[in-house]
């Protein structure tokens, strides 16, 4: 392999010829040989809006030249158009700031503008910190470029999906609403409900999801930006924050804005935890909707059977013609791999000391991670199992007929205690609710007849 020599303030560093980053970035590539989990594509893009954003926003505030402006731009539309990603190595396990993630971007928007400049016949050069880093820190870049990735994922990816699959279960509940079945509580027989009344249960799940996930985000686009070092905003024109906050707005069609307390900014990640709450709560729900799925669809002969979904793969390596819950297994799996990142963010952001925390890396993998994770799940589970869900008639009927908690119906007519004397005499002889109301004399076959529809029970009574 070739390199090169590149320099930074703690002296010489061989860098691989072909890359566009620097000193900085092989330092921390030699420094963290920790894990496989590479900074995510997310924030690099972010990173790259945001640098775009600073130059346009230097350059407007007379700080910085057109042919600087433009060239750091260029090369930020590359990172941002995923040109340049081979050129982001590092981990996540590095700076707790996110330095090494910043100055990786620097170096490689500088590297990659100053050949734009050569290639123009331009005379200026890029230093990646005094022009593609100008009024920044990486205390105030990496938590913008953490919100800025932060809204995009969920508002772009996750809520597309939550909405896909809300929508299927509207339409399943309307399409079973008729579908008159057992309901169950304890695991144990309840009274009657429709097929369609039970998934909407689910449906209002995601529709509440959706509201809080919305609500919750709205607080991550309040960015650091502005704040540089410590939140003072030292070397940076008083009007940069703001400015730079409606750069990002004008490139991601997203309206943020410059954080009212820069201090709070740089050391709390209160927003991001609130944040991954929401989505810790959707996930909540759908691990009971998954679950509910897989136990409908239990079977086919020896389980609860009510429901069918598609058969998307073979089931079994040794036993022959058995499908599996596998979209409701992959998504149960996805729920609790969020609640653990659910758990680090937590933790990783209750640790700001004085005017930071260092913690910044872990905490946006974790998100990202979460929402990517939760979106993709939840249009493979539509995609694959939510819109294919087909009621089992016969399954239905049988367990509808068989139910001994019809015999709620009859406690206006005949009291709790007879009715339950119905219920635990028809179970210990083997009876239908009709034939121990008739053996224990309680009722007339016409007033049990009557009284005990299912059409009847899925309702408030007057």
């Amino acid at each position: 392999m070739e390199y090169r020599i590149e320099k930074d303030t703690l002296g010489e560093m061989k860098v691989p010829a072909d890359k566009l980053w620097a000193a900085q970035t092989q330092r921390s590539k030699e420094n963290f040989p920790i894990g496989t989990e590479k900074m995510p594509l997310e924030v690099i893009k972010a990173f790259a809006i945001l640098k775009k954003s600073a130059a346009l926003s230097n350059y407007n505030l007379g700080k910085l030249s057109k042919e600087k402006a433009d060239a750091i731009a260029k090369a930020a539309d590359e990172v941002i158009e995923e040109k340049l990603t081979d050129h982001f190595p590092l981990v996540v396990w590095q700076t707790g700031s996110g330095t090494q993630s910043n100055m990786n971007t620097n170096e490689v928007i500088a590297n990659r503008g100053n050949q734009i400049l050569q290639e123009t016949g331009s005379e200026e050069r890029l230093h990646p910190n005094d022009d593609v880093n100008m009024s920044q820190s990486s205390n105030d870049t990496f938590p913008t470029a953490l919100h800025v990735a932060g809204v995009i994922a969920v508002e772009d990816h996750l809520l597309p999906s939550l909405r896909t699959l809300k929508e299927t279960f509207q339409q399943k509940s309307e399409q079973f609403d008729s579908i008159i079945k057992i309901g169950r509580t304890h695991l144990q027989d309840a009274t009657p409900l429709t097929l369609g009344q039970e998934i909407s249960g689910w449906y209002r799940m995601l529709e509440k999801s959706e509201k809080m996930v919305e609500e919750s985000i709205s607080y991550l686009k309040e960015l650091a930006i502005g704040g540089t070092a410590v939140g003072t905003g030292i070397n940076a024109h008083p009007e940069f924050g703001d400015r730079v906050a409606a750069e990002i707005s004008k490139i991601t069609g997203k309206t943020f804005t410059s954080a009212q307390n820069k201090f709070h900014a740089l050391t709390s990640h209160d927003e991001v935890v609130y944040a991954h709450g929401a989505l810790k709560a959707l996930a909540a729900d759908l691990m009971k909707i998954a679950n509910d799925v897989r136990w409908l669809a239990s079977g086919p002969r020896c389980g609860i059977g009510e429901i069918t979904i598609p058969a998307n793969e073979p089931g079994s390596s040794i036993m022959p013609g058995k499908v599996n819950p596998t979209q409701s297994e992959a998504m149960t799996m996805v729920v609790s791999q969020v609640m653990g990142n659910d758990a680090t963010i937590g933790f990783a952001a209750s640790q700001g000391n004085f005017e930071l925390n260092v913690f910044k890396p872990v905490i946006i993998y974790n998100f990202l991670q979460s929402a990517r994770i939760l979106a993709d799940s939840m249009k493979a589970f539509n995609d694959k199992c939510a819109v294919g869900i087909e009621p089992n008639l016969e399954k239905i009927q049988e367990n509808v007929q068989n139910s001994l908690m019809l015999v709620t119906a009859l406690n206006p007519h005949i009291g709790y205690e007879n009715a339950a004397k119905i219920a635990k005499y028809a179970h210990q002889e083997g009876l239908t609710l009709k034939e121990a109301a008739l053996q224990l004399d309680l009722l007339t076959e016409e007033q049990f007849d009557k009284v005990v529809k299912p059409e009847n029970m899925i309702s408030p009574s007057v």
